[in-house]
């Protein structure tokens, strides 16, 4: 049962974000049918699902909701915004009781418990008949206590259920899915098949031999009675036959299943099926038929089950071709649904750790095998290197996943918060195919959420105030993300009044940030948000402050060897710009030297790279094609013993469309990365991003070049006497 509750408790987090996306797409298009039935299949599926490993406050609940949108899909209630808005809080709770059966809690705490009969007391308003009308018109039945209507019900479905002999050892109960399907509906005969049972010599005491033909009635839809068995399938062989089935589709039942025909066609005599008439019609029919055709022989031209339908004037031609189009895109769905794993997380960590170590493994055997000199050996390892990159590559993959998921989750946060503040606020997603580390995804959630939070709170203004500024009535909050130089960028944007200039610097100079007298640019000044606790709001909201809490975020970021920069103009809106690795695994790298130690550069960062003229060992830039390009020298920024080399190289690198230079005495070459952590003592450390093993043994830091280069530009400001550390390393 833990392993039956484990799959529950995934899947059925998939299922509520698919309804929470259907409710939020439900207050834009009421209208929706499909939209409407898919709410309602993924409620259904929940309790389905918690009712099989029998966790009943999640059932309980889920079927008072499930009754609230069937009675919403059969139109006797309307969509509206509070309908619709107690849905969602019904997600939220179910959430909470999905966090309760994952903590292995028999029931729900006091708090728990009493919010959900909150809930279930709105959710009874929307289950209570109509008053009568003035017409003395009687009320409509509750569906809670209506007696099925026998006109309604008498149409009834055919159930052939054949459990695999590994059921049992799976940990299912063959009875609870029988116990289950009663619930949903009526069911008003069963048979037993226990034909497979063998003798009691040849029994296997942890197989399943059972089998049922069953007689069922209920208002659901076919995909309704399949996911009672849902988790089952598997192991199990189930057919369903609509009501009102043609005598040919029993007929082929019977030939599909294992058992002798006769005694199948009692069964299904005694079940209800068919009577004893079409039984004898159809087997003499069958008897009289041509003999089926030996193997490798052509079968016999005849009529295809839809051409007998169509001959029965059952249905047009028009509809069995749709309905063949229909199933053949079902089946190759399920077929691409079939060749999908659920892979644990940790295991996928495991497997990119021992990658990292055979990454190592084979820099150390390549550097052995060029030192020894032999031919044939550089070869072999050249292919084991190759090998060894496709093999990272491909583990690496599997990491990836898209990040529409994380922006997906801000469409609710928009809702609420829009309601909240009174402003009428839309929320535009591009690039969420782009993908990126898993590891990535789970911490950049917090980051995006506040800075989400900033754009509606004090970056839209209310819509008063943009009519008056000449702005729709609807503010616009915009998530983008793309890939660029090794790198995924994600876009934060609102079209709101930006952040206040004159206010910010106000403020800075009422902190002492900056000098009264200090000249500052409009970038140098916006770029004040970022300092720990500043803040421009007036007062400070249980939202958020544009500003307050900035400095966490930029430091949450830099912590997963990302940056972030804010670009704003006053009365058009503000955007916050996120650069983050597309891994925190491995890396291609770019290997140099300086004295005796090894440095790592990104190599997706790395342009090109170039002598050092004699002329420009004494300045801290240099002529590349007519571009003026700032650099910074290793040796000077960690205080390198020794004297430099009579021959200095210029590694060119880019970031955020910025270039500049890295002065280092050897190019050692490309070079296959595995980031390992530095110790928590050298989190306080700017422009280190990590350390990496080389082929040799020796440790290697891998440099953080962004925050390498900023730190070296503030660095000679101090040396200047001026500045604030903001100015950027393009020359003016």
């Amino acid at each position: 049962m833990d392993e039956l509750t484990s799959v529950f408790i995934q899947e059925g987090r998939e299922q509520l974000t698919a309804m929470e996306s259907g409710l939020l797409r439900l207050e834009q298009e009421p209208g929706d049918a499909d939209n409407i039935n898919c709410i309602f299949r993924a409620a259904h599926t929940i309790k389905g699902s918690s009712g099989v490993i029998e966790c009943h406050f999640i059932e309980s609940f889920m079927h008072k909701v499930e009754n609230v949108l069937d009675r919403l899909r059969n139109g006797e209630i309307s969509v509206s915004a509070e309908l619709t808005g107690l849905l969602l809080r019904c997600c939220d709770h179910l959430g909470r009781l999905m966090e309760v059966l994952e903590a292995q809690a028999a029931e729900p705490g006091p708090d728990i418990a009493a919010a959900g009969e909150a809930l279930l007391a709105e959710l009874a308003a929307y289950l209570a008949p109509p008053a009568t009308s003035a017409a003395g018109e009687p009320a409509e039945p509750d569906p809670e206590t209506e007696v099925p209507d026998d006109a309604v019900l008498a149409d009834s479905w055919h159930i052939s259920l054949r459990f695999g002999p590994t059921v049992l050892r799976n940990g299912m109960d063959p009875l609870a899915f029988l116990y289950y399907l009663a619930t949903q509906g009526n069911i008003l005969a069963i048979e037993t098949i226990p034909d497979a049972m063998p003798t009691a010599a040849d029994m296997d005491p942890e197989a399943c031999y059972l089998g049922f033909e069953v007689r069922f009635q209920s208002r659901g839809t076919k995909a309704d009675i399949e996911r009672v068995f849902d988790f089952v399938r598997d192991d199990c062989q189930l057919r369903i036959l609509p009501p009102h089935s043609k005598l040919a589709e029993y007929l082929k039942l019977i030939g599909e299943l294992p058992e002798d025909s006769m005694r199948l066609g009692e069964i299904l005599v005694r079940c209800g099926a068919l009577t004893q008439a079409e039984l004898d019609r159809g087997l003499n029919a069958q008897q009289s038929a041509p003999p089926a055709p030996e193997d490798g022989e052509a079968a016999p031209a005849g009529p295809r089950l839809g051409e007998i339908l169509v001959e029965q004037k059952a249905v047009s031609r028009e509809v069995v071709e749709a309905a063949a189009v229909k199933q053949a895109q079902i089946n190759e769905k399920k077929a691409v649904e079939a060749r999908l794993i659920r892979v644990q997380a940790d295991k996928l960590d495991q497997l990119i750790d021992l990658v990292g170590e055979l990454v190592i493994a084979g820099a150390s055997a390549n550097l052995l095998a060029q030192r020894s000199g032999q031919t044939e050996l550089v070869e072999s390892t050249s292919i084991l290197s190759r090998l060894v990159e496709n093999i990272r590559d491909s583990a690496l993959q599997l990491r990836m996943v898209q990040i529409g998921e994380t922006f997906n989750r801000f469409n609710r946060v928009v809702r609420d918060v829009s309601k909240e503040l009174d402003k009428e606020i839309d929320l535009f997603i591009s690039g969420a195919e782009t993908e990126l580390d898993k590891s990535v995804v789970e911490k950049i959630g917090d980051p995006l959420m506040h800075l989400v939070r900033n754009c509606m709170d004090h970056g839209i203004e209310p819509a008063r105030l943009r009519a008056e500024r000449g702005k729709p009535a609807r503010g616009r909050v915009e998530l983008n993300a793309y890939h660029d130089s090794g790198s995924i960028v994600i876009e934060v944007k609102d079209d709101g009044g930006g952040l206040p200039r004159d206010k910010i610097l106000k403020k800075a100079v009422e902190r002492g940030l900056v000098q009264p007298t200090q000249a500052l640019s409009d970038t140098e000044i916006i770029n004040l948000i970022w300092e720990p606790g500043f803040s421009t709001a007036d007062q400070v909201t249980n939202l958020s402050g544009r500003g307050v809490g900035l400095d966490v975020v930029r430091r949450n970021i830099l912590s997963l060897r990302g940056n972030v920069d804010v670009a704003s103009r006053e009365g058009e809106g503000t955007a916050f710009t996120i650069r983050l690795p597309l891994t925190l695994a491995i890396i291609d790298g770019f290997l140099v030297g300086v004295g005796k130690s090894a440095y790592v550069i990104p190599l997706d960062m790395v342009n090109e790279c170039m002598e050092l003229e004699d002329d420009a060992r004494d300045r801290d830039f240099v002529n590349l094609r007519g571009e003026v390009l700032p650099f910074v020298r290793l040796r000077h920024v960690f205080e390198i013993d020794g004297a430099a080399p009579a021959r200095e190289n210029v590694v060119v690198v880019q970031y955020a469309g910025h270039k500049a230079g890295i002065v280092v005495d050897q190019l050692m070459g490309e070079f296959q990365t595995v980031i390992k952590p530095l110790s928590t003592i050298f989190r306080h450390l700017h422009g280190i991003g990590g350390s990496t093993i080389l082929g040799s043994g020796e440790v290697a830091l891998i440099l953080d070049v962004q925050a390498l280069l900023q730190r070296n530009t503030r660095d000679e400001e101090k040396e200047m006497g001026g500045g604030n550390g903001q100015r950027s390393l393009q020359p003016s």
